[in-house]
C-alpha cells in the first residue's frame, strides 16, 4: 500500500508504505512456532495426531495428506454447523455437505473401518472451544450431524464405488467415462459427480463432464414436461420457471431475522420483468433470505426489503411456491429494484416472535391432547398467527370442561419448565422410528428437521414432551411462549375438532379483558366480583319464582274471566257452552293445563284461547268428550290459525293446537271459532 486516493484520484503517497502479506493467525502462528506449514502447528498437529490415532494409520508420506484434510475439514464443517448451518441439496447447506463428504472419502481411503468424524469432535472442542464459546455449546449437534452424514454416505459411497468398478473396468489410463454413465450414477444412486470424478483421477481416467450435463438437462426437460401434463396452474409455470433456472430459495431464518440477498427474479403483475420503481406491487425473490414463506399453517413473514438507489419496499406477506421458493410479495416504497441488485432483507421480528411462541405452542397442545384423550388423536390442520393459533385434531366427542382444563393446565406446566428446544436433523423414517410425530400436510424430503421440547426425561420415557417433525420456525425455550389460554373448542366435521388459543401477551390481554367484564359486572349487580356466581344464582332463582307467580297468576286470571280482551264467561252458541280467550304474555305451553282446567269446570263444552306473545298468536282449542261426534277441535282450531295468518293446525278431535304471526288478530280467531261452531261459514 503506498498511495492516498480520494474521489478517484490519487492525491499522494501514503506516509507509511505497507505491505499486505495476507498473514492471518494461522499464519502467524506458523512463523511463531517455526513450522512451515499451518499443519504442523500445534493445534493441526493434535487433530491429526487424534486421526491418525483413531483410524490406526500413521501420517507416512502417502496418507499425510488425507489426515490433513480431515483436520481442516472437520474444523470448517463444524465451524459452519455451530452457525446454524446444516447439510442440504441446496445453496450453503450444500457446501457444507460436500466439504464433508470429501473429508470422509479421505477417511475411507485411510481404512477407516466405521465413521470417524464425529470421534475427532471432542478433540477439536479441547482445542478450539475456549476461543470460540459456540463450539461447546453445539457439540452434540455437531456430533449428530457428523455421525448421521458419514452413515448415510458410506453406504452411498460402498455401493456407488462398486457400480463405478464395474462400469470401468475396461476404461484405462487416457480414457473417459461416459457422461450418461456418471449422471445415472448421480440420479439413480445418489453417487456425486465430484467423487466419480476423485475416485478415477489416481487411474488417470476422466469423465465427459458435456455428456453428464446433457443428461441433466434431458432429465429436467423430461420433469418439465410431466409436470406441464398434470394441469397446473398458469402461475405456476411461472415459478416453474424460475426454480428451474435459479434453483431453491435458500432459508436463513431458523438463526437470523435480517441478512444479504441477491435478487434473482421480479414478477410484476404474474409476468417476470427485469426492474419495477416506486408504487408498484411486486414479488421480490432472492437466492436466500430469512424470510420464512407461509406453510405447514405458519404464516409467512413480513418486514422490509432495502437497498441502493434509496431503495424502500414493504413486504405484506410470504409464499412458498412449488415449495422450494421464496416469494416476497410487497409495495416498493421508495427507489427501484433490478434482478441482479443485493439487498438487505429485514423480517419484523416482534412478529416473528409471537408466530414462533404460537407454533411451539401447538406442538406442545398436540402432546397435551394425546396424553389426556388417547393415540387415537392427530393432528388434522392447523393455522399459526401471529395474534393466534388453531389446532384441528381427530377425536369423536367435545372436549369436557374439565378435560380442557387438564389439557391447558398440562401445556403452561411445560411452558413455565422453560426445558430448551432442540433440533435436530435426520431421515424421515429414522425420525419417526424415534418416535416424531409428522405433521399433517407437511412434505419432507431425504431429511427433516426434529424438534424436540418440553421435559427431556417426560415421565420417565427417557424422551421430551413434544417430539415432532417441522420445518417452520420455534422458540429457543419453552418459556419464551409465557403463556396458553384455551378460548375456543368446538366441531370441524364428523371426528374432527378444533381448538382455538391465546399465548404470551395476547392471552394476558384476553385474560384482562375477561377479569374487567367481571368487575362491570359485579358493579351492574353492586356485589364484589368474588360474589358475582352466586349473586347471579340467587337471581336467576328470583326470576324462575317470579315466572312461576306471574304463571299461576295468569292461569288464575283467565280462569276467573277477566285479564283478556275477550270474557271468559260461558256463552251459548249453537246449544253448545262455548268460552272463548285471548290472553297476553301466555306462555303457549301452559295452555294445554288452562283447557284442561276449562273442561272441568264446564262439563259440557268447548273451551278456545288463544295465546299472544312477542306479536304471534298460538291458538288452541279442547272440546269435551261428550260434544267429540259433533264438533272437532282440529276443525275448529284450523279456522282460529286461518284467522291468524296460519296455516294447519292439529291434535285429536278433544284438544288441538297451531299458530299464526299476526297476533293483533286475536279476537278475529276467537270469532271464526265461534262461527264455526255455530254452524256458521267462515267469510
Amino acid at each position: 500500500m503506498q498511495h492516498l486516493q480520494q474521489a478517484d484520484m490519487i492525491t499522494g503517497d501514503l506516509p507509511r508504505p505497507s505491505i499486505d502479506t495476507g498473514m492471518g493467525l494461522e499464519r502467524i502462528a506458523t512463523v511463531m512456532q517455526g513450522v512451515h506449514n499451518v499443519f504442523e502447528t500445534d493445534t493441526f498437529r493434535t487433530l491429526v495426531s487424534a486421526s491418525e490415532e483413531l483410524v490406526k494409520a500413521s501420517a507416512d508420506e502417502t496418507a499425510l495428506p488425507s489426515h490433513r484434510i480431515i483436520a481442516d475439514h472437520l474444523r470448517s464443517t463444524s465451524f459452519l454447523i455451530a452457525d446454524g448451518v446444516l447439510p442440504s441439496n441446496e445453496g450453503r447447506g450444500y457446501v457444507l455437505r460436500r466439504i464433508m463428504r470429501r473429508a470422509m472419502r479421505h477417511a475411507h481411503l485411510l481404512g477407516a473401518d466405521k465413521p470417524l468424524m464425529h470421534r475427532l469432535v471432542p478433540t477439536l472442542v479441547s482445542e478450539m472451544g475456549q476461543a470460540y464459546p459456540d463450539l461447546p455449546r453445539a457439540q452434540a449437534l455437531i456430533t449428530e450431524v457428523l455421525e448421521r452424514e458419514e452413515t448415510r454416505f458410506r453406504q452411498t459411497l460402498d455401493k456407488g464405488l462398486r457400480l463405478l468398478d464395474d462400469a470401468s473396468t475396461d476404461l484405462g489410463e487416457g480414457d473417459s467415462l461416459p457422461g450418461e454413465t456418471a449422471f445415472k450414477l448421480y440420479d439413480t444412486f445418489g453417487f456425486p459427480y465430484d467423487l466419480t470424478e476423485d475416485a478415477l483421477r489416481n487411474r488417470g481416467v476422466s469423465v465427459d463432464r458435456d455428456g453428464f450435463d446433457a443428461a441433466m438437462a434431458q432429465q429436467k426437460a423430461a420433469a418439465r414436461a410431466a409436470w406441464k401434463g398434470s394441469g397446473a396452474a398458469t402461475d405456476d409455470e411461472l415459478w416453474f420457471d424460475i426454480a428451474e433456472r435459479e434453483g431453491a430459495s435458500e432459508f436463513t431464518g431458523y438463526t437470523a431475522t435480517q441478512g444479504e440477498g441477491r435478487v434473482v427474479a421480479l414478477v410484476v403483475d404474474g409476468e417476470e420483468v427485469q426492474s419495477a420503481d416506486s408504487g408498484q406491487d411486486v414479488i421480490v425473490l432472492t437466492n436466500q433470505t430469512p424470510f420464512y414463506g407461509e406453510s405447514g399453517g405458519q404464516m409467512g413473514d413480513t418486514g422490509t426489503i432495502s437497498g441502493d438507489h434509496r431503495l424502500e419496499i414493504a413486504v405484506t406477506d410470504t409464499s412458498k411456491p412449488l415449495g422450494r421458493l421464496h416469494a416476497h410479495h410487497g409495495t416498493i416504497k421508495a427507489g427501484q429494484i433490478a434482478v441482479g441488485d443485493t439487498v438487505h432483507l429485514a423480517i419484523d421480528a416482534q412478529r416473528r416472535d409471537e408466530i414462533r411462541a404460537n407454533h411451539s405452542a401447538t406442538h406442545l397442545l398436540h402432546a397435551s391432547l394425546r396424553n389426556h384423550l388417547g393415540e387415537h388423536v392427530t393432528q388434522k390442520g392447523s393455522l399459526v398467527a401471529q395474534d393466534r393459533l388453531r389446532f384441528d385434531f381427530s377425536h369423536p366427542k367435545p372436549l369436557t370442561p374439565s378435560e380442557v382444563a387438564a389439557i391447558e393446565a398440562e401445556v403452561n406446566a411445560e411452558i413455565r419448565a422453560n426445558e430448551e428446544v432442540v433440533t435436530r436433523l435426520m431421515s424421515p423414517d429414522d425420525a419417526i422410528e424415534a418416535g416424531a410425530m409428522a405433521l399433517f400436510g407437511e412434505k419432507y424430503g431425504e431429511e427433516v428437521r426434529v424438534l424436540s421440547m418440553g421435559q427431556s426425561d417426560w415421565q420417565g420415557s427417557g424422551k421430551s414432551y413434544s417430539v415432532e417433525l417441522c420445518g417452520g420456525t420455534h422458540v429457543n425455550a419453552t418459556g419464551d411462549i409465557g403463556l396458553l389460554r384455551i378460548i375456543a373448542e368446538s366441531a370441524v366435521s364428523s371426528g374432527v375438532r378444533r381448538i382455538e388459543a391465546l399465548t404470551g401477551e395476547a392471552a394476558r390481554q384476553w385474560i384482562v379483558g375477561r377479569e374487567d367484564m367481571l368487575k362491570s359486572v359485579a358493579a351492574t349487580l353492586k356485589t364484589a366480583p368474588d360474589d358475582v356466581v352466586e349473586r347471579v344464582a340467587a337471581l336467576v332463582d328470583e326470576r324462575k319464582r317470579l315466572e312461576r307467580e306471574l304463571a299461576e297468576a295468569k292461569k288464575q286470571l283467565a280462569l276467573g274471566g277477566g285479564g283478556g280482551t275477550s270474557a271468559a264467561a260461558d256463552e251459548d252458541v249453537g246449544g253448545v257452552a262455548f268460552s272463548g280467550q285471548v290472553l297476553d304474555g301466555m306462555n303457549p305451553r301452559e295452555l294445554r293445563g288452562l283447557l284442561d282446567e276449562a273442561k272441568n269446570r264446564m262439563g259440557s263444552g268447548v273451551a278456545a284461547i288463544v295465546a299472544v306473545n312477542e306479536g304471534k298468536a298460538a291458538v288452541a282449542v279442547a272440546v269435551t268428550d261428550d260434544l267429540t261426534e259433533r264438533h272437532s277441535a282440529v276443525d275448529l282450531v284450523r279456522a282460529g290459525v286461518e284467522a291468524v295468518g296460519g296455516k294447519g293446525g292439529g291434535g285429536r278431535p278433544d284438544m288441538a293446537q297451531g299458530g299464526g304471526p299476526d297476533g293483533a288478530k286475536g279476537d278475529a280467531a276467537i270469532a271464526a271459532i265461534r262461527q264455526v261452531l255455530a254452524g256458521e261459514t267462515v267469510g
